[in-house]
């Protein structure tokens, strides 16, 4: 028989739940197991800075189990003790054999899976989206307590590291892991879901432009993120008032603590090219990425991939990435679909604003929609499948 595939999740994610449906259309047996139901249940999102509940269904299509938190401080927001799921510890030893692919190993429960799951037989799996450019920046005691505790403790215990891209490839590789146990198993977004929805909102563009008051003819910068300090995105305000152009406008889709100094910002500098949206759902996000001429990510360290980046190429945005955002290597053709630039360098994101929207530098041999065709969920199932 066939082995099937669990995924240990903390808690059911909008971009994980539709690949985990595509897979077993595709005929692999895929499961998922959480240690928590916060999203489903909708509530306060610290970082945003709202309450949310996600408009996408994220149970649909796959098996699923929720496993009972034995933590005293229970949330996934609440550090390594804030999941402590003793059940799905102890159905590892009861459960046949199977790929276990555990997304981290930040929560107590995760650490004992990736510890135990082997006693059993189980192929053990690690998702980890660490990109070794951040790496660099981490210094003192916890670092090197955290490279001895994987490197000897942690990683030997572990059958296959599935990469999600270039620097994390690097990650795993400066710990020495062999060629034979690296597995390409790259961040995705719902590909096909983005482009029908692009599809059907192409011939609307110029109607959303105008209840949005943005001339037909104006060309638009996206941002897509909370709004934090890791986001950064008052570089991108910065950068937009320097830029000055008539024709440009900036949307910036989302919420988060850094909201009234970007509102102090807009209207010290009486920006009136500068939207703020406010949180955005799953389902009307679209519309914005649908407008956009160009997408900024401007995030610095803590931002290990950025799928917001794949929602965007959908609909075959051009790219402008910092170069700490951890999907910038993987995702951006320098000159072709987009630029990288300095993390935090204003004038730099200026400059590579205007070669894009006003001097038209870039190619586009290759286009953005081009390139996130080989992150699909295709391309995992085929990749996860050799696992079987």
């Amino acid at each position: 028989m066939t082995k099937k595939i669990i995924f240990i999740n903390s808690h059911p994610i909008q971009y994980f739940a539709p690949m985990y449906k595509y897979m077993n259309e595709q005929g692999v047996n895929t499961e998922a197991w959480y240690c928590s139901d916060e999203s489903i249940k909708g509530g306060f999102d610290k970082e945003f800075g709202v309450k949310i509940t996600w408009d996408i269904p994220l149970l649909n299509g796959y098996s699923y189990r929720f496993f009972k938190n034995h933590s005293w401080k229970p949330s996934i927001s609440k550090g390594f003790f804030g999941l402590i799921n003793l059940g799905l510890i102890k159905q590892l030893f009861s459960e046949p054999k199977a790929v276990i692919i555990v997304h981290g190993w930040n929560y107590f429960t995760h650490f004992m899976v990736l510890m135990l799951g082997k006693l059993k037989g189980h192929t053990i799996c690690l998702r980890n989206d660490m990109p070794l450019s951040h790496e660099h920046y981490k210094k003192g005691w916890k670092q090197k307590v955290k490279k001895i505790g994987l490197k000897y403790i942690l990683f030997p215990r572990i059958d296959n590291f599935l990469y999600i891209g270039s620097q994390n490839r690097l990650f795993y590789e400066s710990y020495s892991i062999k060629e034979n146990k690296l597995v390409s198993c790259p961040y995705a977004v719902d590909n096909d879901r983005f482009k029908g929805q692009f599809k059907a909102i192409k011939p609307n563009i110029s109607i959303i432009k105008t209840k949005l008051g943005i001339p037909t003819s104006d060309k638009i910068i996206i941002f897509s993120g909370k709004y934090i300090d890791k986001k950064r995105p008052l570089d991108l305000l910065h950068a937009f008032n320097s830029l000055n152009s008539p024709n440009c406008w900036l949307i910036m889709v989302g919420e988060g603590d850094l909201r009234i100094s970007m509102e102090r910002y807009i209207e010290k500098h009486q920006l009136k090219h500068v939207i703020l949206t406010g949180f955005v759902n799953q389902s009307k996000i679209a519309e914005y990425y649908a407008i956009g001429d160009l997408f900024v990510m401007c995030s610095s360290l803590g931002e290990n991939w950025g799928l917001s980046v794949n929602e965007a190429m959908n609909f075959n945005t051009p790219l402008l990435l910092s170069d700490l955002t951890g999907c910038s290597e993987d995702l951006v053709i320098q000159g072709v679909n987009g630029y990288t630039f300095k993390t935090k360098d204003v004038i730099e994101l200026k400059n590579k604003m205007e070669e894009i929207l006003i001097k038209n530098s870039l190619t586009l041999r290759t286009t953005s929609e081009e390139i996130v065709d080989n992150y699909s969920f295709l391309s995992i199932t085929n990749n996860l499948k050799n696992l079987l």
